[in-house]
């Protein structure tokens, strides 16, 4: 049986996003049908990284199916975390994986600011599927803290595109993930967190890593 393939966009992004319409056009000639799934969940100004774990799941289908998960950014961590938690998991990949989310948030935030944010419940973000202004409660990362521990521990094949310019995620926290890991390949573009200029690549490295998958 063929594996379902899943598409996990990232943080105040959208089932829409540039990346997730390439990967689609670009494996339906090949008869991939690629779920899009909507990450936004509850709602955006109330994300949970639980509740997209939990879609994750419910997407791979029964207890007999399988899922190549491709994830970007949060959607990236939502997969390894998925992944973590679920052996429907085939393979990942990954582009710029949020990583320590809520130590590298708190890190680039500053104490002053992340201690703002814990007592007034809310931080104002770019809604990049509107454009427009949300308020992100604190509730999001208490919900990340209970999840987000450290690196996920991983067994399967795992293919990760990070960019040398990332300033969102740096590009160290997944040569730390993949140090001494056989099962993971980490390949470094000249690009920033978003990866525009490398979609040619990731589909490039994603079509030879996939191609036991792609039935090729």
């Amino acid at each position: 049986m063929s594996p379902r393939f899943l598409y996990l966009h990232g943080f105040a992004s959208s089932p829409g996003s540039r990346k997730a319409i390439a990967f689609e056009r670009h494996y339906a000639p090949r008869g991939v049908e690629l779920d899009r799934l909507d990450l936004r969940v509850p709602t955006f100004p109330n994300l949970r990284l639980s509740a997209m774990i939990e879609v994750t799941r419910a997407a791979i289908g029964g207890e007999r199916d399988r899922a190549v998960v491709i994830g970007s950014s949060l959607g990236g961590l939502t997969a390894t975390r998925t992944a973590e938690r679920d052996p429907r998991v085939a393979a990942l990949v990954l582009m710029a994986p949020a990583f320590q989310l809520a130590q590298r948030w708190r890190s680039q935030l500053g104490e002053e600011a992340w201690a703002t944010w814990q007592r007034t419940n809310a931080i104002e973000v770019t809604d990049r599927a509107t454009g427009k202004p949300a308020q992100v409660p604190f509730d999001f990362m208490t919900d990340v803290l209970a999840i987000d521990e450290g690196f996920p521990e991983i067994r399967i094949p795992t293919l990760i595109v990070h960019g040398v310019n990332d300033d969102v995620v740096p590009v160290d926290h997944s040569r730390r993930f993949a140090a001494g890991k056989r099962h993971v390949r980490l390949v470094e573009v000249d690009d920033d967190h978003e990866l525009a200029a490398s979609i040619p690549r990731i589909l490039e490295e994603s079509d030879r890593f996939l191609a036991t998958w792609l039935g090729e």
